[in-house]
């Protein structure tokens, strides 16, 4: 199995050996897929949206059943359900799974998709896409 989420290594996986610095293109939050979380991380994001665990839980989890566990929901595009527009409304509490991505894991054929870029060629540069304010949830944007 791969890295602590279930994936199988992959080969370009095996061959990385420079550290991948996100750019934020959101590529990884629409992919099919679970993300995994913890009760620690589902009330630390419940805490960012300043709304009670019961709540979070209701809206935005899911049980996935062995051996996967506590996931986050996704939209019916398999969407992340805290993407909005090309923001994170979580990206302060988000996941060590989405923290994670692409260095400790990946999917297949994430090269082709995501725009991570080697820590060595963009030393000193902001990510691109980074933009100054966090998005926010508004109603209907998460899952029904």
């Amino acid at each position: 199995m791969g890295i602590g989420y279930g994936f199988p290594p992959n080969e370009v996986f095996a061959k990385m050996t420079k550290e991948l610095i996100c750019q934020r293109c959101t590529a990884c939050c629409r992919w099919p897929g679970y993300v995994k979380i913890s009760q620690e991380e589902a009330d630390r994001m419940a805490e960012h949206l300043e709304i009670d665990r019961e709540e979070f839980m209701a809206k935005y989890t899911r049980l996935v059943y062995h051996p996967i566990g506590l996931c986050l929901r996704e939209r019916p595009d398999y969407t992340c359900v805290f993407l909005v527009g090309n923001e994170c409304v979580v990206h302060d509490a988000k996941p060590q799974q989405c923290r994670d991505f692409p260095n400790r894991w990946n999917f297949p054929g994430f090269e082709k998709v995501c725009m991570a870029r080697p820590a060595d060629e963009i030393e000193g540069r902001p990510a691109a896409g980074a933009t100054g304010g966090p998005a926010e949830l508004e109603a209907g944007d998460g899952v029904e």
